[in-house]
């Protein structure tokens, strides 16, 4: 490995060791995973996260805890045993976007995917092939298959909205994050399925991650988009073939947590970036002069 690619690593080493703990997931809404201890209901409840996973934090965690009381103890079976009644239950329901209509009418396309499959997992696996260069093809008929029951007249823009197209060039952030819950396993992650390899995973782009990763030179488009995301993971992929993804939750805590934003502020003197990003580098330079 190269001296600048080593050090880069080094501090992406160090930002990892900052933030990618347990006791820091607040307030990510992978927390939600975790509330739950059978597997059919983590990923369900992983899936339902991050397709909600986009708005402000503190409206991500209401809404979330608004429809999981709605579903009951167990999510999973909610889903499986959904019936045409449980539209009650999910109507009033509204998060930016989508609503419990929305919802409704995609879980009602999941219910024979889980009875014929058992789980999320499998129904990924049965369009996942590890001789693809990364989870695109895979990610795409996965999306495919989870419309599949969503009729026509329903397939509005808000069910199409919980699911982004990555054919029509979208970096499908909340799919890419769902899979690295469930797939990378460590202090942060979950961990679930165990057949999909980690070093097929796109790094989940969003307005944060595209803006850090922008400021350390790891891409210089504007817009966020399914290249750019392929673009970075590469990047990523110099230092971790074998985890590309592995910095992305310590990365997002930058913007999350302690707000950047692209421009000076009170924690860039004890970022572990600061000497990479544009940022740093002008105010390093500031202080020589």
């Amino acid at each position: 490995m190269k001296a600048e690619l080593k050090r880069t690593k080094g501090l992406l080493d160090g930002l990892y060791s900052t933030y990618n703990r347990f006791d820091r997931i607040a307030p990510d809404p992978l927390q939600f995973v975790y509330r739950y201890s059978a597997f059919e209901d983590q990923e369900i409840v992983g899936f339902l996260s991050a397709a909600l996973a986009y708005g402000r934090v503190a409206q991500i965690q209401k809404s979330l805890t608004d429809l999981l009381a709605r579903m009951g103890p167990s999510p999973h079976a909610f889903v499986r045993e959904l019936r045409d009644t449980d539209l009650t239950r999910l109507r009033s329901f509204k998060h930016r976007f989508n609503t419990g209509h929305d919802l409704f009418h995609l879980f009602k396309s999941l219910r024979p995917l889980l009875r014929e499959y058992g789980s999320l997992e499998q129904v990924f696996l049965a369009g996942y092939d590890d001789h693809q260069p990364d989870i695109v093809p895979a990610l795409v008929n996965f999306r495919q298959r989870l419309l599949s029951g969503v009729e026509s007249r329903h397939r509005q823009s808000g069910v199409l909205y919980l699911l982004a197209d990555p054919q029509k060039g979208s970096p499908v952030k909340r799919l890419n994050l769902f899979l690295r819950w469930m797939v990378r396993d460590d202090d942060v992650d979950a961990g679930l399925w165990k057949q999909v390899n980690p070093a097929k995973l796109v790094v989940p782009m969003d307005v944060h991650m595209s803006r850090l990763c922008r400021m350390i030179g790891f891409h210089t488009q504007n817009q966020v988009s399914l290249d750019t995301a392929r673009q970075v993971t590469r990047r990523f992929a110099e230092m971790c073939p074998e985890d590309p993804v592995k910095y992305d939750f310590a990365m997002s805590r930058l913007g999350i947590v302690e707000q950047c934003k692209g421009e000076a502020c009170a924690h860039c003197p004890g970022c572990e970036l600061q000497t990479l990003c544009s940022v740093g580098l002008s105010l390093n330079t500031d202080l020589i002069k």
